[in-house]
């Protein structure tokens, strides 16, 4: 009698919800990976300055043709930080998982919101210093010439490098190797890259690849780049440009945080 009451308090402490997204838990979550993430400086300098580097070296590939480089900067713009963001953000958080540290962190008191949202808030701080620093580079030292505001580039550049986190995100939770999250660039990326309207303006497109590019988030990345292209003035394909590409990063890390689960049984 005695024994079956002293097992029972027991029994009742090993079940601890975990509620769906926690501020605390997740900012203690950035901050342990922007913790790691200082210690690892060649990681840094890919997501910091390989976009400024490409950008430049565009600039001075098109040295005899500066209208070129205005028409497609703005859009490389967005789509050099959307790339690196993808790759980075792929193979840190699956060395995560093959190093046995996601393992540990979901066998905690840790909602999967919480975990997916402190990841993408620590890479969402990188990708603001990212897009910064391309977008000052791009307009005021490499001239880029553009009739709206730079601060709606930097916008759509912020909102591109953060999508390009979220499928980084969702895209590790499927690959079981580092090299199998770099091959997924190609499924994932290189289609938005050729359907976007960098190379040629979507209207011109098959009608299937039309309606292919309209359901992909990169074509209203450049959509948006070039309306502050050429509109001195918000207008309202921007708006809508921009409210497509943060929900469509809201909505794949809301897949991540569905799609994220233990290895182990």
């Amino acid at each position: 009698m005695t024994t079956q009451t002293a097992t029972t308090p027991t029994a009742t402490t090993t079940a601890a919800p975990v509620s769906a997204l926690n501020l605390s838990r997740t900012t203690a979550t950035a901050t342990r990976v922007l913790r790691q993430l200082r210690h690892d400086p060649r990681t840094i300098a890919l997501m910091v300055l390989v976009p400024c580097l490409m950008l430049v070296l565009l600039r001075y590939v098109f040295d005899g043709s500066p209208r070129t480089f205005d028409n497609i900067g703005a859009s490389l713009l967005g789509i050099f930080p959307l790339i690196t963001m993808f790759l980075v953000t792929s193979i840190a958080t699956l060395r995560e998982r093959t190093s046995g540290t996601l393992e540990r962190l979901l066998a905690m008191p840790l909602g999967k919101a919480d975990l997916i949202a402190g990841y993408a808030l620590a890479f969402g701080a990188i990708a603001i210093v990212q897009s910064a620093l391309a977008t000052g580079l791009a307009v005021w030292f490499l001239g880029l010439d553009v009739t709206g505001s730079p601060w709606l580039l930097l916008l759509v550049a912020l909102l591109d490098a953060l999508l390009g986190t979220a499928l980084g995100l969702f895209v590790s939770a499927f690959a079981a190797s580092e090299f199998q999250a770099v091959q997924f660039m190609p499924a994932v990326i290189f289609p938005q890259l050729l359907l976007c309207g960098l190379f040629t303006p979507r209207s011109e497109m098959h009608p299937a690849l039309t309606a292919i590019s309209d359901a992909l988030p990169m074509s209203y990345a450049v959509d948006g780049m070039n309306q502050v292209l050429h509109h001195t003035d918000m207008t309202a394909t921007f708006v809508r440009d921009v409210l497509i590409v943060a929900g469509c990063a809201l909505l794949v890390l809301a897949l991540g945080a569905a799609t994220l689960r233990r290895r182990t049984a």
